[in-house]
């Protein structure tokens, strides 16, 4: 896969050493070309550039890229900006860092995918959850077992927990289920936010966009997300 990364700073750094060690293709972006120059040969590729210039951020491949993470920690405006262009340009997937109540809501206002706080998320387990595709958030229990968030697969919408039978066939358990309801922020704009559904039940109805709190092997989830 393929990760835009804009920010050299500590979580920047360790995100994009990371997913480069992991085999992925990282483009990491700072505009202080001292960054670019201690990380270029610990990231796939290190780029100097102003990533609050239209410009300058249109030339990166952003249509062939999976994921951008704006990882600016220390200037508002910076982050804000980048995170607008990217939006504009229309990325697959946009994922921002939040430094304070206040940076989450306008990010939010923006309308990324994924909001980012570096003070509950190491760099190491973001790039873990990144590299399953559809999955939202991990927590690892031990080096085996895992609780993964994660989009509910299409084929399984429609069915109930009985029937989706993920125990049997994937020896994983579902805990739960969020389900999004709409609210509005500071601004008075209306969001999509998950609602945790309790203990679910066998006769539970799997709904699309449905996010899934599954506990397991690492490998079994991922046969779950992404067998036929």
């Amino acid at each position: 896969m393929r990760y835009i990364v804009i920010g050299l700073g500590y979580f920047g750094s360790s995100l994009s050493i990371k997913l480069t060690e992991m085999g992925h293709e990282v483009i990491a972006v700072d505009k202080d070309m001292q960054k670019v120059e201690n990380y270029k040969d610990n990231v796939t590729h290190t780029v100097c550039m102003d990533a609050s210039d239209f410009q300058a951020l249109s030339t990166l491949p952003t249509a062939e890229t999976d994921v951008v993470v704006v990882g600016i920690g220390e200037d508002f405006g910076a982050s804000v900006m980048a995170t607008a262009i990217f939006k504009q340009l229309g990325v697959k997937r946009l994922m921002s860092r939040a430094i304070s109540p206040l940076h989450q809501t306008v990010l939010e206002a923006i309308g990324v995918d994924q909001i980012i706080r570096p003070e509950q998320e190491s760099a190491e387990r973001l790039a873990k959850k990144l590299e399953m595709r559809g999955v939202i958030d991990s927590f690892d229990l031990t080096e085996d077992y895992n609780i993964i968030e994660a989009t509910v697969p299409d084929r399984y919408i429609g069915q109930t927990i009985a029937e989706a039978n993920f125990r049997a066939k994937y020896q994983v358990n579902v805990l739960t289920i969020l389900r999004h309801k709409e609210t509005r922020n500071l601004f008075g704009k209306v969001q999509q936010k998950p609602a945790v559904l309790g203990v679910v039940k066998a006769e539970t109805v799997f709904e699309k966009g449905d996010i899934l709190v599954v506990f397991g092997k690492i490998q079994d989830i991922d046969k779950l997300l992404h067998s036929a």
